[in-house]
């Protein structure tokens, strides 16, 4: 038998391509083909990790549309709690239209709910010490004012002050010889963080004006009551024969030429109470409302007549009348209508004029293109408000303007005002049309 002699170079050829062969068949049968690749079980931090690819590679049945029914599954597993803040939920949406599996929870913030309890505890107390003080403002050379005008302010709005002071609040002597003073009336800031250096910055305003008048109570919403009472104090201890007062906020414009037209003509040794004079108020019992007042605090259905807390005014004699009647009252938390309960513990009728806009001007449907921000429509009145810095110092260097020309037959907005003294058989005339209910306010101390 004839021998085969195979050189070595071939046969290691032969070998390797037998390998080959059997690497080729173990991969064809071991690995699918590419079109069919499927990541079936890919965990949920695995996709995470994948973001946009591992979607890239999924087939349409598995974009993740069970997750939304899973949350909702989860959502309705959960026992509802009461949220402290109301939360609205918003989803958002692919451009396929389908919804994406989370949803972006947005928290809408809510008012502070003021602490009732805490006041009817704490109601009682009303005397606090007084910081800063102006006991010579109404006696000095000039002798008590004729108008004195009291805002309120707080430490913070030391630009309010100071346009006040500049513009329809600057002190003197106007026409006829009759006398103006001016104090702001503050309380101790409920966030003294918000000022570092609250009562230095007070102080140095006492000696440069002389017009601070400071309490040791915090300087809040709901004790503008005290601040009330605490005015109404310091006037009949400090300015006893103070003629006429106004009393109102910071951010209002007043035409003091025409407040002081108003009054030339009448007495002032006699009754006077006139502003904006809000009738027939009902109580607002919404949580979410700033003057939100619950029925164990006033339990009436119906507030009695009062003046806008914007400004308004007064006489001497009912400042001093007031200050009593208002030892008898109890505190009520919305300063306003506590002062509108001491006009009825008194039975002085407040008079409404016209000229008092203490809820500012509305522009009317009919005429949507008036210009109310107009100086010859602000000289016809008397108060605006909610005005900021730069409108009353615009205002007051309009109406100034030696150049300044208006309509004569430009429309009075404003009644002229009269004084009326009330008869017996007017006076039960006005007591007839009181409303029928029964204010259990009054208390003694």
């Amino acid at each position: 038998m004839r021998r085969v002699h195979i050189k070595g170079d071939v046969l290691c050829t032969i070998i390797l391509l037998v390998l080959l062969c059997i690497l080729w068949y173990a991969h064809q049968s071991l690995t699918p083909s590419w079109g069919t690749v499927r990541i079936d079980h890919v965990s949920s931090s695995s996709r995470a990790l994948l973001g946009a690819g591992a979607k890239g590679i999924l087939p349409p049945s598995q974009t993740c549309d069970h997750c939304e029914p899973t949350v909702q599954a989860q959502a309705k597993s959960k026992p509802q709690t009461k949220l402290k803040s109301p939360k609205r939920q918003v989803k958002s949406k692919k451009k396929d239209g389908r919804k994406k599996a989370t949803a972006k929870t947005v928290t809408v913030p809510t008012l502070p709910q003021f602490d009732f309890k805490d006041y009817l505890h704490k109601k009682d107390q009303r005397e606090f010490k007084l910081l800063i003080d102006q006991s010579e403002k109404c006696k000095g050379p000039k002798g008590a004012p004729y108008l004195l005008i009291a805002i309120k302010s707080v430490a913070v709005d030391f630009d309010k002050r100071q346009v006040v002071r500049h513009t329809w609040g600057r002190e003197g002597v106007a026409q006829k010889g009759m006398n103006i003073m001016t104090v702001f009336l503050l309380g101790v800031p409920h966030n003294v963080t918000a000022l570092p250096l609250w009562d230095r910055l007070l102080a140095y305003e006492s000696q440069m004006f002389k017009d601070i008048l400071l309490w040791d109570f915090e300087d809040t919403f709901f004790n503008l009551t005290l601040k009330e009472i605490h005015f109404l104090q310091w006037v009949n201890s400090s300015c006893s024969d103070v003629k006429f007062i106004f009393k109102g906020d910071a951010d209002v414009f007043v035409n003091i030429e025409n407040i002081l037209e108003m009054l030339s003509g009448g007495p002032a040794g006699e009754d006077l109470f006139v502003g904006d004079i809000i009738l027939n108020a009902k109580p607002i019992r919404r949580r979410n409302s700033k003057y939100f007042v619950p029925e164990f605090i006033y339990g009436q259905g119906i507030y009695p007549s009062y003046a806008g807390g914007g400004g308004f005014v007064m006489s001497g004699h009912t400042a001093l009348r007031l200050h009593l009647a208002c030892k008898e009252v109890e505190l009520f938390p919305i300063d306003d209508v506590f002062l509108g309960m001491c006009l009825l513990r008194l039975g002085l009728k407040p008079s409404r004029h016209e000229g008092f806009r203490t809820f500012g001007i509305v522009r009317p449907s009919a005429a949507p293109h008036l210009q109310v921000f107009d100086p010859c429509f602000y000289r016809e009145l008397m108060v605006v408000h909610s005005l900021n810095v730069p409108q009353i110092w615009l205002m007051w260097n309009l109406l100034h303007d030696p150049s300044l020309r208006c309509h004569t037959n430009h429309a009075h907005t404003a009644e002229p005002f009269k004084w009326i003294k009330n008869t017996p058989k007017q006076a039960e005339t006005e007591d007839s049309h009181k409303p029928d209910y029964d204010m259990q306010v009054f208390v003694k101390h």
